[in-house]
């Protein structure tokens, strides 16, 4: 005997699929949806922990520019202080220039050199007189440039041939005794030495003086007069 199915599996197994399909696909949102919430909590919490890792930087660098303007501040405060001791070293080193400065003409002025001016500003002397001769002159020059622990790079300014007489009493006895002579004009500078004695270190400021009138700083010269 011929058995015939007569139900509708046909449309059955569509809805069954069907079924299937749908659910599928929930299970699947489903399973996004919890993955997305998963990642973007661990997202956030990232997100916190860097940012606090941030705020922990700032902070600390915050810290670290209050110590620099402190360290600045310190720094500024030892300059200061090292700025006033080297003021107080160099007015105790300076206090004993002027007599080194006429020791150290006494003994290296040549014979037939006649200071007429001495002035002195900072550490810069400028030497005024009268010359037998440029040799005298150039002998000067060398006795400031090699021989002299105080003074050092003399530089001649003006050196020009005057007429001179000899002495004040031949003028006044009535005697005609005018001679030629050099007058120069030099400057010389004062090495700044130490309170210890060390080396000698050019710079710094000294006492500023200027000779009150003609000086002779050598012997056998007598001061000449200028001819009017």
């Amino acid at each position: 005997m011929i058995r015939i199915n007569l139900l509708p599996h046909r449309e059955m197994r569509r809805e069954r699929r069907k079924k299937d399909f749908v659910g599928t696909i929930a299970i699947t949102a489903i399973a996004g949806g919890v993955l997305a919430f998963a990642g973007g909590f661990v997202i956030n919490k990232q997100i916190e922990e860097q940012t606090a890792r941030n705020n922990y930087v700032k902070t600390a660098i915050a810290k670290l520019d209050i110590e620099i303007a402190e360290i600045k501040d310190l720094e500024g405060a030892i300059a200061a202080l090292q700025a006033r001791q080297k003021a107080v070293e160099d007015l105790q080193s300076d206090r004993t220039i002027p007599v080194h400065l006429f020791d150290e003409l006494v003994k290296l002025m040549p014979e037939g050199v006649f200071l007429e001016r001495l002035q002195q500003v900072e550490l810069m002397v400028t030497l005024n007189g009268f010359a037998q001769s440029n040799e005298r002159v150039a002998e000067l020059l060398r006795n400031l440039s090699d021989r002299s622990d105080w003074l050092e790079k003399p530089q001649l300014d003006e050196i020009k041939e005057v007429m001179v007489r000899e002495s004040e009493k031949s003028a006044a006895a009535g005697q005609n005794d005018i001679r030629r002579a050099y007058e120069f004009k030099l400057n010389v500078l004062i090495k700044r030495r130490t309170p210890a004695g060390g080396p000698a270190a050019p710079g710094g400021r000294a006492v500023t003086s200027s000779a009150a009138g003609p000086v002779s700083l050598a012997a056998g010269f007598a001061p000449p007069g200028r001819m009017r």
